[in-house]
């Protein structure tokens, strides 16, 4: 059996994990292992063990013991020990948080860091070519095509179209893969269950000890909230003295964060994310996130960020000095400039009572001099129909069921066991 996987990143490794005795050629639109990374600097090698997040798939929800599984795989492959919580989460920290309307999720986070994932990436690729699993680097896949009893590949390398068939095809391109899911949805309706939902918000900063209790306690705190205008607001991606760093679209310029295993900065920052669901007859959610996005980087001259301070923004004026708190994210990556021009009105008044309603549980989290960076959004995967074709299968984040390292890992490794058991 020919076997392609288009991607190598966190499913695609899930998916080869195991593999063996098989013909399977990995396609990466990366020019080499080196330049290849799971979900690109965003993915700062945060795993987490947990039953109430990462994804929609029961089957890695409720099994504790193959994310554990999964986070001693990427220790191992990356020779960390890595940094965690020193407690699980105690009743009164979720009393604390309930009594201002969020709800602490509950998960153990491990972090590797963005280092120490590259490691991981070189040494799992050197064990995946002893067992003959091909690669073809710099191939970026442009169709794909559903026949009778295989599946067509056109993909672009070196500035040449090539074509090749296989009898199935696992599509592991992440969240960053939109074009080519969005090409084959269009070209195959029936494939799609789900499209209508999008993230948009900002990426906070602020100096580590303001919530170095929480981070020595969990390493990551992540709560969710309900706004009073319907909007459900959430943290993402806490990096304790972490960086913030830009990610760079083909048209775009988006803001995120990541830390390092060694090296440290003084400040934390963390995502402030609210999630915006749509309706019919829109149904283009990560259109609609793209033009936010795009809209802050014309305000920023070009592929920049927009940099406020939370006085600034809460008064609604653009910022011109920066005091006692200053960015990790360099200089000539963002301008100062005022968010409230970009981000609809309802997302802001969102984040600021998120914001104002944290202070009552983390004191101090509202100073007027801590950093705002726009816009940070996460696009979600239009949900695909794995029982649409029995030799095309979407696995990890672009399948749409999955949000993190160790979910896509699991679905990789999951599809690995149904084409094995037949």
């Amino acid at each position: 059996m020919k076997i392609a996987i288009i991607g190598f990143g966190a499913a695609g490794i899930g998916f080869l994990k195991n593999a063996s005795d098989l013909d399977i050629t990995v396609f990466e639109a990366s020019k080499d292992v080196y330049s290849s990374s799971i979900s690109g600097i965003r993915a700062d090698g945060k795993l987490f063990v947990s039953s109430e997040m990462g994804g929609d798939l029961e089957e890695i929800l409720y099994n504790i013991e193959l994310q554990k599984e999964i986070v001693d795989f990427y220790s191992e492959y990356s020779n960390t020990v890595p940094e965690t919580g020193k407690e699980e989460i105690n009743i009164e920290l979720k009393r604390a948080f309930h009594r201002s309307g969020f709800r602490l999720i509950e998960a153990k986070f491990y972090h590797i860091g963005t280092d120490k994932l590259k490691v991981f990436l070189e040494n799992i690729y050197e064990e995946f070519v002893k067992r003959g699993i091909k690669f073809v680097f710099g191939a970026r896949v442009v169709d794909l095509e559903i026949l009778d009893k295989s599946i067509k590949i056109k993909y672009l390398k070196d500035n040449n179209e090539y074509v090749e068939f296989f009898d199935k095809v696992y599509v592991a391109v992440g969240r960053s893969g939109l074009k080519l899911i969005d090409l084959v949805s269009k070209k195959y309706p029936e494939i799609l269950l789900q499209n209508n939902t999008v993230d948009l918000g900002i990426r906070f900063e602020l100096p580590d000890f303001v919530v170095q209790e929480l981070n020595e306690k969990l390493y990551e705190f992540k709560i969710k909230y309900q706004a009073s205008n319907g909007l459900l607001v959430r943290t993402f991606c806490n990096n304790p003295s972490g960086f913030v760093v830009t990610e760079k679209y083909p048209n775009f310029v988006t803001v995120n964060g990541h830390s390092f295993h060694t090296k440290k900065s003084s400040n934390t920052n963390f995502a402030i994310l609210v999630t915006h669901t749509f309706t019919e007859p829109f149904n283009d959610p990560n259109g609609y996130g793209e033009y936010i996005v795009r809209l802050a980087n014309i305000l920023a001259g070009g592929r920049k960020v927009i940099l406020q301070t939370y006085g600034d923004f809460k008064k609604g004026k653009r910022t011109k000095k920066l005091w006692n708190v200053f960015p990790t994210l360099n200089s000539n990556e963002y301008i100062l400039g005022d968010l409230n021009l970009v981000l609809p009105h309802k997302t802001v008044k969102a984040i600021t009572e998120f914001l104002e309603q944290l202070e009552n549980v983390i004191p101090g989290i509202t100073n007027s001099s801590h950093l705002m960076y726009g816009i940070e959004v996460k696009f979600y995967s239009k949900k695909m129909n794995n029982n649409f074709s029995e030799n095309l299968k979407f696995i990890g984040d672009c399948s749409g069921f999955t949000r993190s390292i160790v979910h896509a890992t699991a679905h990789g490794i999951i599809e690995y066991l149904k084409l094995k058991k037949g």
